[in-house]
């Protein structure tokens, strides 16, 4: 066996195993969003359910608002994770069609924004946001906390039909500052 030979059997077992691995992106799917904190522990907060539709998949998220407490903040009221800090969901507050593809994210990382605060912060500063920046992975998506100003959505976006923060730059955050830097989703077909 020739070294070449020996390389594209190699590659072909890869690909094989891979394949095997991934869960199936062409049909329906369940699974489970955590977002982590700094020592990789999950905490979980929704449930998502996908369905294929043209080319890609409809997707529902079910919120665990169970696992979040109820805060007044600013005039608004929020659901918050408490911890080290508060993190707190900032439901997507205009139209929103809930499709995904493995290369568009954009709206699923929109259902999924968050702000965080310190527990002893009077009020909030929506320029704490989190938009996690979904990638696809061999268990689903994983996310990292990108930070956004989340006061850009006192108003709509001008297109309603595209993401208010797609193909805006955005700073990832400082994984050592934050409680819950990052994201994932668990899909089994």
């Amino acid at each position: 066996m020739t070294l070449a030979s020996f390389f594209r059997t190699f590659m072909v077992i890869g690909a094989l195993l891979l394949a095997v691995a991934l869960p199936s992106r062409s049909g329906a799917a369940t699974g489970t969003v955590y977002l982590l904190d700094n020592e990789d522990v999950r905490h979980k907060i929704a449930d998502i359910s996908l369905m294929p539709e043209g080319g890609g998949h409809k997707y529902r998220l079910n919120m665990q608002y169970d696992r979040f407490t109820d805060y007044f903040l600013s005039m608004k009221e929020m659901k918050c994770l408490e911890g080290p800090e508060l993190m707190c969901h900032l439901p997507y507050p205009y139209r929103n069609p809930h499709w995904l593809s493995d290369t568009g994210l954009h709206w699923l990382e929109h259902d999924l924004l968050f702000m965080f605060k310190q527990p002893s912060e009077y009020g909030v500063n929506f320029w704490n946001g989190i938009l996690y920046r979904l990638t696809p992975t061999a268990y689903g998506y994983s996310g990292t906390g990108m930070a956004v100003d989340l006061n850009e959505l006192a108003a709509p976006p001008d297109d309603l039909d595209v993401p208010a923060f797609k193909g805006i730059h955005l700073e990832e955050l400082s994984t050592k500052n934050r409680w819950l830097p990052r994201l994932e989703i668990r899909l089994v077909p």
